[in-house]
């Protein structure tokens, strides 16, 4: 496989990870496992959550796809758990890292695109606007706000 086809899997597969975070957290994580993500909307300064076992059960389907997809040479599972691996540390550093400060790592939010990201998950905390449950994409309407200088925080 040429290297272009397999950065494109790559890529494909960790954009197809935001709707498959999107889905998950709208219907499973506020759904049939609030009882594991609920403590996630309880900020307490706790280092461990219930919530971070989605990270193990993510996780899975990305070590698998990159064990078999090594196994008797390279195939595009390889590709497409390196993908999944990608996405997830994208949200482990944007999620975890920047917006809630688990891990110091990063100062404030800079640039249009990680300010309105970051408000819109601060939003999503709020008990009346848990209507947004994406991750590393928000709703138009914050980019909107931000790039216009008309942020309503």
């Amino acid at each position: 496989m040429n290297w272009y086809f397999a950065v494109l899997i790559i890529l494909a597969s960790c954009m197809f990870m935001e709707l498959v975070a999107w889905f998950t957290h709208k219907y499973i994580m506020h759904g049939s496992l609030w009882i594991l993500h609920r403590d996630h909307h309880i900020r307490d300064g706790r280092k461990i959550e219930w919530n971070d076992l989605f990270a193990l059960i993510f996780a899975v389907p990305s070590i698998l796809l990159i064990y078999y997809g090594t196994r008797g040479g390279v195939d595009y599972r390889l590709y497409i758990g390196a993908g999944i691996f990608l996405y997830g540390m994208l949200y482990f550093l944007f999620h975890d890292v920047l917006v809630h400060k688990r891990l110091r790592l990063f100062g404030e939010a800079r640039g249009n695109y990680l300010k309105a990201t970051v408000r819109a998950h601060m939003d999503h905390h709020k008990p009346r606007l848990q209507h947004n449950y994406g991750f590393l994409v928000a709703p138009f309407k914050y980019y909107r706000e931000e790039f216009s200088g008309k942020t309503g925080g």
